[in-house]
Parts: C-alpha cells; sequence; structure tokens
C-alpha cells in the first residue's frame, strides 16, 4: 500500500490512520507477503490484523443465516424509532456510535468474547493519554454501561421482533455482568441530585420570576422540566384542584431549542396532580401572563420555552445561591426524595413521579450521604443514651491489684 497521508498509530503495530478519510489501513506479513485491507474503525482493524490467515476473512462478515447488527439496527430505526420520542432517538443513536465497531458482524458472530474485545479496545482508548488530552471535559469517559445498554435494548428488540423471530429464537443476549465490571474507565464523579427543601427555597430566590414560577412548579410535582414546560391551561381545572400532565416539550439535541410539543409524557400515561395551595400560588401567578390564542402555562411572549434558556437561568440561580447542586433534573429527585422521607415507602415516590417502576422509584429516592449523616447522628445520640443509663458508678473497694495478686500479698 501507498503511505502517502498516512501516519503511524502510537503503540498500534501494523495500522495507519488516514489525515484525510479518517480511515484505518492495517498490514500484515504472512509467509513473506504482504496483505492490507481498509477499515472505518480502529477496533476493525485490530480484529483484521489477529483473525486474518491470508486467505479471507469472511467468517466474521457473513453468516446467510442471521442479519448483521448494522441490518437489525437499520430494521429498528424504520419500524420500532417512530413510537419514541426525539430526544430518545437522538440518544439512541449518539450511543450507538461505539456499536458500529461491531455492526459488520452476523448476530450469532456477536458472542461474549467479542464483547470483551469490544469493551477493552474502548476503554484502552477512553483511557490513554490521547484521548485525556483532548479537550473532552472534566469528567471524561467514566464507564461503557450506556453502550452497553444500548447493544442490550437492540438485542432484546431484535428477539422479540418478528422480523426476526426465526433467527434470533436459539440466541441470548451475549452482553454479561462481567463486561460492565471490564468496562470501568474511571469513577464516576460524585454529584449531589436530591435537593434538600430548604436548598430548593434558597435556590428559587435566585431565579427571574417565569423560572422561579417554573422551578417550584416542578418542584411540587415531581416532574421533569419538559412535563412543566408543556403544561397546558386546558389540562388545569382549578375548581376542582386538579391538573394533568399530559404534554411534553421536546428540544433539539443539538442546540437545545422547541421542536415540538408531544401529547403524552415519557411512559405514555397522563399524570393527574392534586393543586395544594402551594402550587395554586403558582397558577395564579402565571394567569397573569395567560394569553387568548395560547394554552401554555409557560411562556416566552407566546413562545414555549426553550431548554437552554431554562438552563442559563437555573445555572445562575444554582451559581448565586451557591447550592451544592446543577442541572434540572434535581427538584424531581428532591421532591422524589422527600416523598420517601415523608410517606415513610417507595409507595409515596410512585405517587409523587408517576413511576411504573420500583427500581427507578428506588434510584430516585435512594440513601445519600446526607441520609448516612442524619442516621448516623441520631444512632450515636442513642448509644449515648444507653451508656448513660446503664453506666453503674464504679466501687474501688473491691477491686485487687493484679501485682499483689501475682506476688501472692493478696490479704
Amino acid at each position: 500500500m501507498s503511505r502517502k497521508n498516512y501516519k503511524k498509530i502510537k503503540g498500534v503495530p501494523g495500522i495507519y490512520l488516514h489525515a484525510v478519510t479518517g480511515k484505518y489501513c492495517a498490514e500484515k506479513k504472512i509467509n513473506g507477503k504482504f496483505h492490507s485491507a481498509s477499515f472505518v474503525s480502529l477496533y476493525e482493524a485490530k480484529q483484521w490484523r489477529k483473525n486474518f490467515n491470508g486467505t479471507n476473512y469472511q467468517e466474521d462478515s457473513k453468516d446467510g443465516d442471521f442479519s448483521t447488527l448494522a441490518e437489525v439496527w437499520g430494521a429498528m430505526q424504520r419500524y420500532h424509532f417512530p413510537s419514541l420520542a426525539t430526544s430518545t432517538k437522538a440518544i439512541w443513536v449518539r450511543r450507538y456510535s461505539l456499536l458500529r465497531a461491531l455492526e459488520h458482524l452476523p448476530m450469532n458472530r456477536i458472542t461474549p468474547t467479542r464483547i470483551s474485545e469490544w469493551v477493552q479496545h474502548w476503554v484502552e482508548h477512553f483511557s490513554s493519554e490521547d484521548y485525556e488530552s483532548s479537550g473532552r471535559g472534566r469528567a471524561g469517559r467514566c464507564n461503557l454501561n450506556n453502550e452497553l445498554n444500548m447493544f442490550v435494548t437492540i438485542f432484546n428488540w431484535y428477539k422479540e421482533s418478528e422480523y426476526f423471530e426465526k433467527e434470533a429464537m436459539q440466541l441470548t443476549s451475549p452482553v454479561k455482568k462481567k463486561h460492565r465490571k471490564l468496562g470501568f474507565v474511571k469513577p464516576v464523579p460524585d454529584k449531589k441530585r436530591q435537593i434538600n427543601v430548604q436548598d430548593a427555597f434558597l435556590f428559587f430566590e435566585f431565579l427571574r420570576p417565569l423560572y422561579r414560577d417554573l422551578a417550584m412548579m416542578q418542584f411540587y410535582t415531581a416532574g421533569r422540566v419538559g412535563e412543566v414546560a408543556g403544561l397546558q391551561w386546558s389540562n388545569i381545572d382549578l375548581k376542582n384542584k386538579r391538573l394533568l400532565i399530559k404534554h411534553t416539550c421536546i428540544w433539539d439535541s443539538g442546540n437545545k431549542m422547541f421542536v415540538e410539543l408531544k401529547p403524552f409524557p415519557k411512559n405514555r400515561e397522563p399524570r393527574p396532580v392534586f393543586i395544594t395551595d402551594e402550587i395554586m400560588e403558582v397558577l395564579k401567578h402565571r394567569q397573569a401572563f395567560k394569553l387568548p390564542s395560547n394554552d401554555y402555562v409557560f411562556h416566552v411572549e407566546g413562545q414555549p420555552l426553550n431548554y437552554c434558556t431554562i438552563q442559563v437561568h437555573y445555572r445562575e440561580g444554582q451559581r448565586k445561591s451557591g447550592v451544592p447542586y446543577t442541572g434540572t433534573h434535581i427538584l424531581r429527585h428532591g421532591m422524589a426524595k422527600l416523598a420517601r422521607q415523608v410517606g415513610g415507602g417507595l409507595d409515596a415516590v410512585l405517587a409523587m413521579t408517576g413511576h411504573k417502576d420500583l427500581k427507578l422509584a428506588d434510584h430516585y429516592s435512594k440513601s445519600t450521604e446526607d441520609d448516612q449523616k442524619h442516621f448516623s447522628e441520631k444512632i450515636m445520640e442513642h448509644i449515648r443514651r444507653l451508656k448513660q443509663m446503664n453506666t453503674p458508678e464504679l466501687d474501688f473497694e473491691n477491686v485487687v491489684s493484679l501485682k499483689r495478686v501475682k506476688n501472692g500479698t493478696n490479704d
């Protein structure tokens, strides 16, 4: 091969990167003869170098009885994607990007061993000095859990789909528990997600009126920010103190601008919320901004809110108030935790957040460092009281010196 425009990859023998196309060229010498092939990913190039025997490499790329991962992914986009939210589709496409290194393989060839090799390749990549110094953010890559979960999602759809039911019948998921351990790059940064009541109200004080109302409504309803931003007056019954979380604002994953109003929430089931006095106060304040031709509770001159603008105001409020929380989801997490503390169990969390899954409800309201501090102090106080109650006054008259006993002078 001509090596014009190719550069050697550090620490990877026999593989070169094309400066213009971004493709990888692998070389291998077998019985004195040089062989070469071009690949889209470094992973594929490494696999070719490892498995090519000088005759063919088709055992890993074809199998007449099974569809390739690329074919399954394509069918999934055609038949399943129309039922997904715009934001979900964008997230899935992004998470699939690393799986492209496996998409030439038939589904029966994607074995636990293949997954292990794929995981090890990407862990090495994300742990490398080149990646760390590429300016990709302070947190960087912590693990491959999202990509592994994405493959499991694709595989489960493949198994359940009528388009592949015959070929998929005997296959089992190649992703095992060990792969999530193998996919560890570095610890996830410690981040507080469950804002407490005191910090929540301090945060509210530093928000501008529109976004203060939005944040308070999000906290009181334990809602997702898109659901609250999409709240419609037609779904609010002030007389009977009942509102329905039914619509959701969808924002572009890139520029975070408003795209559409989806007519149902994330789990596709409208969620009724009792209008407490606090929620009523927010709604009455928003009534002053109600427009005849506009059904949005929260808007800017009749236009739906953009997520980027919400983020800017939330970040400003969090910075100025000094609360140790970031993001827009902390209010939903915070109310979930409060519901568990006050209600005493996951039933209260389910009632407030609308989750259908106990695992998710537990995740949102799980114990934190603050809980450990609170309960450890209560336990220590209990221990101190017991010690004070059960410690008798010491009487030294009947105490015998061990030295005297040893010397035989106990008289």
